[in-house]
């Protein structure tokens, strides 16, 4: 659960709580989602987080790669990938199939609208490099005997 209070609301500690959410994730090797049902705030949030992850992804390989490969290049769920694409209006559906509909030129006006944004972005040096996900081990199983045994 992500909360940001009323006072820092609109100066991107929530994108940045949400990008390092997604870093974490990424680092163990996981695609992450938000817990749903999200708050209509919530949704707006990840929405523009998505969208903007999204048309960087596409900027990089010029309109031209797959909803799979874009989760895998920013660890979102396909689902979430697939509505930031229809809010943006660049999934169409075409011979049976969604297909990704964006030129270069579609993707930098989309972007352009999300530079006047504030984003605090995660520093990748924050992640030490020896850096390992935490493991857990399994609980310790319930001893049997003792004095409830019958």
């Amino acid at each position: 659960c992500i909360l940001t209070l009323p006072p820092y609301q609109r100066k991107g500690y929530g994108s940045f709580l949400i990008a390092m959410s997604y870093e974490i994730s990424r680092r163990e090797g996981k695609v992450g989602t938000p817990e749903r049902p999200l708050s209509d705030l919530g949704q707006v949030s990840y929405r523009s987080f998505w969208c903007r992850e999204v048309l960087q992804v596409l900027h990089a390989h010029k309109g031209s790669i797959s909803v799979k490969d874009i989760s895998g290049a920013t660890g979102f769920q396909e689902r979430d990938i697939a509505s930031a694409l229809q809010s943006l209006n660049l999934l169409k559906y075409w011979k049976g199939q969604h297909i990704i509909s964006a030129t270069p030129k579609i993707i930098e006006e989309h972007m352009r609208s999300f530079d006047s944004k504030r984003q605090i972005a995660v520093n990748q040096g924050w992640f030490n490099t020896q850096w390992q996900p935490p493991t857990f081990a399994p609980p310790p199983k319930p001893m049997r005997g003792g004095a409830n045994r019958q």
